[in-house]
């Protein structure tokens, strides 16, 4: 097996404190020095402190461990790793805990509702804890598929020097010699509803998919999202392509807690690294991977919680000249762990940044920029067929396409790698919820040449933007994936692929295009012209409007009900903190 080389980033940090120094504790001083801090040092020598702790500076240790999700269930011994490396360095950890759900089991039902909304608890949590107990600085240690953008923008927000760790990807599952994921197992769903599979084999695929720890293992949005967060400068070199049951993502935590330390002792801050040059290094490398839509959501959200100027427009106008060259899942052959065995995206990044398509001078959590620390790596090996050289792509634009349209004035974001084409025209077949779709796609309602509609799953209108997993991998399963399309107001999972549209605003609840489509009206996807619209007059348009009647929330209380009330649209990332006035200048 290859092994990554992995540079002794900090070799040079000899840093022991010896005595208090107070830019070292921007923050913790403050609760923590004088006699009039009497009080707040008691409570803390309740919990392991020593009189020598209290000159040392505190740097939190977020952890996103839950016995919930594969994907999280190690992360209390990453924590405890990273725990090592800052206290080698003469800080002072303090681990605490944030919430995660699981994507992969609360899909197709109503707890997928959740799914978005956890990425603001998660990063409100991390701030209210970060901020309440006046932490130097922090380590963030994420896993599922809203840890790692929760994680991002909590770090933009509060501006106090960190580092995110990525949990890792899991290794794959196998069945009768083959090599499957969560995906292999929302896809066997479908063949079993077709025929194709009885019920042993599916019984035999959901009990061996899943092997162990760590992310799904394919490039979904996990792992699109560690590879965005590392190309922004706020993980280690490489972090992003390591197994989650390994000596090197131990390492990564151990270096991740040295690094927090250093960034103090060198003043660096989050808004010293993100920067508009490093969001457009983000959008690079998740194109050139092959990344998830969801990518597009959670990049406009950290862009938003670091005060940067980032649309939707700017995923176009970079992925006109970023090809696609990872053969990954869902649309490629490979999965990531087999990435991680040829060196990771390290080499891609050194690539794409020698064709002069990334920003090579951004700064990063190391201290050094970007092109620094790709130096010390070496090139993937030859004959390795997971990523194709930039002059040989997958395909020679991005894969992420916005459009706009009737259907779509303020944007949607389709993913066409261009297996499925790039045009279709169909007739619509109209669902008010993911239910009702996955349904009629598993009792063979729906046929080649149609176009399946799922709208009022928005973020306002679901409320929380679910996924459409269930229902896209049940058109794959049934052998539809070039013979229909599917659009939405909700979004879609990493593991999605076929001719799919998502996050269509106006959203349906909002009064959007989409609430007055009717079943056999024709729709027309066009990702060269970037366009999405419905086949009717603009006259007929109209007087549908006008008829249009909001329908009743779903939610009338609780965590939903305060979602929907605060969230922006998804051409803003559906963020909570925000009003779209403010957002819009």
């Amino acid at each position: 097996m290859f092994k990554l080389a992995v540079p002794d980033i900090f070799k040079t940090i000899n840093f022991i404190m010896r005595k208090p120094d107070p830019s070292l504790r921007p923050y913790s001083s403050a609760a923590m020095d004088g006699p009039s801090r009497a009080p707040n040092r008691s409570m803390l020598y309740a919990v392991g402190f020593t009189e020598r702790d209290f000159t040392k500076p505190q740097i939190g240790i977020a952890s996103t461990w839950s016995m919930v999700t594969p994907c999280n269930v190690h992360i209390d011994h990453l924590a405890q790793e990273a725990v090592k490396g800052v206290e080698a360095v003469g800080g002072k950890a303090i681990i605490f805990n944030t919430i995660t759900i699981s994507d992969g089991i609360a899909m197709g039902t109503r707890g997928m509702k959740y799914s978005l909304v956890s990425r603001e608890v998660i990063a409100d949590s991390i701030e209210t804890v970060v901020g309440g107990e006046n932490f130097d600085g922090f380590v963030a240690i994420g896993g599922c598929d809203k840890n790692i953008p929760a994680c991002a923008m909590a770090i933009a927000r509060m501006n106090r020097s960190a580092v995110f760790v990525y949990g890792g990807t899991i290794l794959p599952g196998c069945v009768k010699g083959e090599k499957v994921d969560i995906v292999s197992v929302f896809e066997a769903v479908g063949k079993h509803a077709e025929g194709k599979i009885g019920d042993s084999e599916l019984h035999t695929m959901e009990s061996c998919a899943i092997p162990g720890p760590g992310s799904c293992g394919g490039m979904y949005t996990a792992n699109t999202m560690a590879a965005a967060v590392e190309a922004l400068g706020l993980s280690l070199p490489n972090s992003s392509a390591q197994v989650a049951v390994s000596e090197q993502k131990r390492l990564d935590c151990r270096q991740a807690g040295e690094a927090v330390v250093e960034m103090l002792r060198r003043g660096i801050r989050p808004h010293d690294i993100l920067c508009r040059e490093a969001m457009e290094n983000a959008i690079t490398v998740v194109i050139a991977l092959g990344g998830s839509t969801n990518a597009v959501l959670h990049l406009l959200a950290i862009a938003h919680a670091a005060g940067l100027q980032v649309t939707i427009e700017d995923f176009n106008r970079i992925g006109e000249r970023v090809p696609v060259v990872a053969d990954l899942r869902p649309s490629g052959h490979y999965f990531m762990s087999e990435l991680v065995e040829i060196g990771g995206i390290v080499p891609l990044m050194r690539d794409l940044l020698h064709a002069g398509l990334l920003h090579g001078g951004c700064l990063t959590v190391t201290g050094k920029t970007l092109k620094q620390n790709l130096v010390p790596f070496k090139d993937y090996p030859k004959g390795q067929r997971i990523i194709r050289p930039l002059e040989d792509p997958i395909k020679k634009d991005s894969h992420l396409v916005i459009l706009k349209g009737n259907l779509a004035p303020s944007g949607a974001v389709a993913k066409i790698t261009g297996k499925e084409g790039e045009y279709f025209m169909g007739t619509a077949q109209v669902f008010n919820s993911e239910e009702e779709a996955l349904q009629a796609i598993l009792n063979g309602t729906i046929h080649r040449g149609h176009v399946i509609v799922i709208r009022y799953e928005g973020p306002k209108g679901g409320p929380g933007m679910r996924e459409m997993l269930s229902p896209t991998s049940a058109v794959m399963g049934r052998g539809l994936g070039k013979e229909v399309a599917l659009i939405t107001d909700g979004r879609f999972s990493g593991g999605t692929h076929g001719f799919v549209v998502g996050h269509i605003t106006p959203e349906a609840f909002e009064g959007g295009p989409l609430a007055i489509v009717k079943n056999d009206d024709r729709i027309i996807i066009d990702a060269i012209q970037r366009i999405i619209t419905v086949d009717i007059l603009g006259k007929e348009l109209e007087d549908r409007t006008l008829r249009w009647k909001r329908p009743s929330p779903r939610c009338r209380y609780g965590v939903l009900a305060k979602y929907a009330a605060l969230v922006s649209s998804a051409s803003y990332g559906a963020v909570t903190d925000a009003s779209l006035e403010r957002m819009s200048k």
